[in-house]
């Protein structure tokens, strides 16, 4: 089972950390990380580790996308954290777009110590280039 977390434990955990993608608040989002954690998306396949460096990006990020919701429709427990599947509603200018994709995570002391982000941005993409 995951590293001490019961799965209701693990899908409130997941909750909430999915909830603080939301908002434009970075500092709550890397609430949830260790300070050496690495995440890894699909706009950064070499992957950020640390603090220092994911810190950053998120600003960026959640700025970029304050209104984009994302909610769990699948955990499953792994041996080091758990897989999640997700559903990501993005507002893109006059448009809105539905996302799916997986995450790989895995927890220490109930903080991320790596973020893996897996999904298909052809759609997202093509709708940013498009000028809609």
């Amino acid at each position: 089972m995951v590293v001490d977390m019961e799965m209701k434990d693990l899908i409130t955990f997941c909750q909430n950390w999915l909830t603080s993608w939301t908002g434009n608040n970075p500092e709550k989002l890397i609430s949830f990380y260790s300070k050496t954690a690495y995440y890894q998306d699909p706009a950064n396949p070499k992957g950020l580790k640390g603090h220092d460096n994911i810190f950053p990006y998120f600003k960026i990020l959640l700025a970029a996308n304050p209104k984009w919701i994302w909610k769990m429709t699948e955990v499953y427990p792994t041996q080091k954290g758990f897989i999640l599947k997700w559903r990501a509603t993005i507002p893109i200018k006059s448009e809105e777009i539905i996302e799916y994709g997986m995450d790989l995570l895995e927890l220490e002391a109930n903080k991320i110590i790596r973020n893996e982000v897996y999904f298909d941005r052809t759609e997202l993409i093509s709708l940013l280039k498009s000028g809609k």
